[in-house]
């Protein structure tokens, strides 16, 4: 049965509004968006945009400066958190098209395949393809749904030229980024627009990426200011079933954006940037109703569009004190056949960074968000109310101690929030650092993290076909559901024996509490007879493991790059749940993966890269082990121009990585892949 969703008119109204505002702030350059931002010190000099990426060195690598652990430039070497670094050379020679393609490369990170557009994304345990204890922001800008606490990544399809790398902190980073910050955080940093100027073509096509093509131009608006604009679309061939058929997955979407930087003086830049998106994507939904309780698959095709305006203001007073205000607006829309969401989001954010005497470094913020939704709700997914706005208002404190200079260093902060759902929740955290020599750090780390609830667990009914026929299985919410608790212990550490060889290790046992279970209800008769789950907190645990990522310069021309991770779970229920679908939850990530990438630069300008894969095997899914193959040659006659030819998955005709659980749709698997593409700069 094939169905297209319809928008209600009330919904119309409000996106056709939403998005016309959004347009003029765009185009306008309005200062919904506006940034003021001081070159900060990792700020490097344009180095143009040519595709000849050098690698590099290992010693760079390591002195590479991050902000996500402290929210201001500290190298990667000494970083008190398990922190990995995907560059822009990363993304580009692995030729992935996405990122939750470019997030396999980090050790730690569980990253399934759903179907063509759906993944399931986490760190350190709980993967699922609402995965709710992960931080996702892009150019700071969170891009975690309060629906579900989750990603919906089929969305984040941001340039990936222009990408200037992808920072991961696994573990809790809710000391400065908040409620949902628990296993981990990801931040995509986009390049300046000063370091993309000129013409950026691209193109290509193949066996599942039908065709992708994307345009960037890149110039100057005045001397100290400059500017970029993109645009891309692509077109992703369906998923096979088990049995080899098409599944109905595939996908297009077209997406574009524009980003000013205007450096007014030596401490102010002024920054806009903006991204809109819409597209179309295809899925089979298990349908229920009162009069099919049984359930009905149906192939929709549905859209998705949406856009975002961000701005940062950094006014820096001295090398050590800057003021920095930040403003977005983000809107989507997804319309699909099980229900419709529309939902608007607005975030204020202050920040201040200043010296405290010689050995206190201080970074301290507010913030408020506010997140509207409306919601067209399905007898097999509803949502009461069917609108709701909240509120989320939070404040932070950071203080870095140097105890020796050069040496040892300890942070100590907290993270204050109030939310609609639980009220206040402070999340604090101590760090300490410790360099004995420039090439070795040791790190050890103790916080606290909390899960908040989402309009999911407070709200939601979700209809199934239940264990019987004539019975339907539903799934609901309860205001009185809790904020899920961690205590994190980690510890690490980081060394260069070598100047070819560098090695990072990272050890965590993790103390969860009032996790969330599903806790039957007395069964409601009628026609159909409904069995209710009602969630609760009533399960504990804990997980604990070892990261593991060295990096080998084997020759000059040659790299080998390796992660692998371990994961154990220990959950248990609490005296007197009566909860059975927590049974197993272990068995949903996995317990070892490993890869090995490696770069390779041949004469007369060509290059080959590849990467080996291996991720256990999920027994709660019933999802196999496996092992991928990922290769890309590339040649380059000319500086400007590139072709490549990239092959993944190529060891099997398909294979399974992940299966939902809430929402049903058909089982899918990942099939082997070739695409080639032309990169022209002028």
């Amino acid at each position: 049965m094939s169905l297209q969703t319809r928008t209600s008119p009330n919904l119309r109204t409000r996106a056709g509004y939403a998005l016309r505002l959004f347009r003029r702030l765009a185009f306008a350059g309005v200062a919904l968006s506006l940034t003021f931002s001081r070159a900060m010190p990792d700020c490097r000099a344009a180095e143009g945009d040519s595709i000849g990426l050098s690698q590099l060195s290992l010693e760079e690598l390591m002195n590479v400066e991050v902000t996500s652990v402290s929210k201001k430039p500290e190298k990667l070497s000494e970083a008190a958190a398990a922190i990995y670094v995907i560059t822009r050379e990363d993304i580009h020679r692995s030729g992935v098209t996405s990122i939750p393609e470019a997030l396999r490369m980090a050790p730690g990170l569980d990253v399934g395949r759903v179907d063509a557009h759906n993944w399931a994304i986490t760190s350190r345990g709980f993967n699922d393809v609402y995965a709710n204890k992960l931080q996702v922001l892009i150019d700071g800008r969170s891009v975690y749904t309060p629906l579900f606490s989750g990603v919906f990544w089929d969305t984040q399809n941001t340039f990936l030229d222009d990408i200037d790398r992808i920072e991961i902190i696994r573990g809790p980073g809710a000391t400065l980024w908040g409620a949902n910050a628990v296993n981990g955080v990801i931040n995509v940093i986009t390049r300046p627009a000063k370091e993309t100027q000129g013409v950026l073509i691209q193109g290509g096509g193949g066996t599942e990426e039908r065709a992708f093509g994307g345009v960037r131009y890149g110039g100057q608006l005045g001397e100290n200011a400059h500017y970029r604009v993109y645009g891309k679309y692509f077109n992703r061939d369906d998923s096979v079933q088990p049995s080899g058929a098409r599944a109905n997955d595939g996908w297009w979407m077209g997406h574009g954006g524009a980003r000013v930087d205007w450096e007014s003086s030596e401490n102010d830049l002024l920054t806009f940037q903006g991204d809109a998106y819409s597209g179309r994507v295809k899925q089979s939904f298990v349908v229920t109703s009162p009069t099919t309780p049984g359930g009905q698959t149906v192939e929709d095709e549905y859209d998705v569009e949406g856009g975002n305006a961000l701005g940062r203001w950094t006014h820096a007073f001295s090398e050590d004190c800057a003021l920095q205000l930040q403003l977005y607006y983000d809107g989507t829309r997804r319309h699909t056949v099980i229900f419709e969401e529309e939902r608007d989001t607005f975030d204020l954010d202050v920040q201040q960074r200043f010296a405290l005497g010689q050995r206190h470094g201080l970074v301290a913020g507010v913030g408020y968000r506010l997140s509207a939704d409306d919601i067209v709700n399905t007898y097999t997914l509803s949502f009461d109310p069917d609108s709701r706005t909240a509120h989320l208002f939070s404040g932070f404190i950071q203080d870095e101690i140097t105890v020796v200079e050069e040496r040892l260093r300890l942070t100590l902060g907290s993270k204050f929030e109030h939310n609609d759902f639980t009220g206040f929740e402070f999340q604090p955290g101590a760090r300490l650092s410790w360099t004995p020599h420039e090439r070795h750090t040791a790190w050890a780390a103790i916080s606290r993290a909390v899960r908040t609830p989402s309009r999911a667990e407070d709200d939601v009914e979700i209809n199934q076909p239940g264990p019987a026929p004539g019975t339907v299985l539903s799934i609901r919410g309860d205001r009185g559901f809790d904020s899920e608790k961690l205590i994190a212990y980690e510890a690490g550490y980081r060394f260069q024996p070598h100047t070819r060889v560098s090695v990072a290790i990272a050890a965590f046992y993790n103390d969860y509490d009032d996790l969330r279970t599903l806790e039957p209800r007395p069964i409601i008769p009628g026609i159909p007879v409904v069995i209710p789950l009602v969630v609760a907190n009533n399960l504990e645990g804990e997980t604990y493991g070892v990261e593991l990522g060295p990096r080998w310069q084997v020759t000059d021309w040659w790299r080998l790059q390796m992660t692998y991770s371990f994961l154990e779970m220990n959950l248990r229920r609490k005296p007197g749940s009566n909860d059975t679908t927590s049974e197993g939850a272990e068995e949903r990530s996995p317990h070892h993966q490993a890869t090995v990438r490696s770069t390779v630069d041949l004469p007369g300008n060509w290059t080959l890269d590849g990467a080996v894969r291996y991720v256990d095997s999920l027994p709660n899914l019933n999802i196999p082990s496996y092992v991928t193959l990922d290769v890309r040659l590339a040649w380059r006659p000319i500086e400007r121009l590139e072709i490549s030819v990239v092959g993944q998955n190529l060891l099997d005709d398909q294979h399974a990585e992940f299966a939902p659980a809430l929402i049903r749709t058909q089982p899918t698997e990942v099939e082997r892949s070739v695409h080639g593409q032309v990169s022209l700069r002028f």
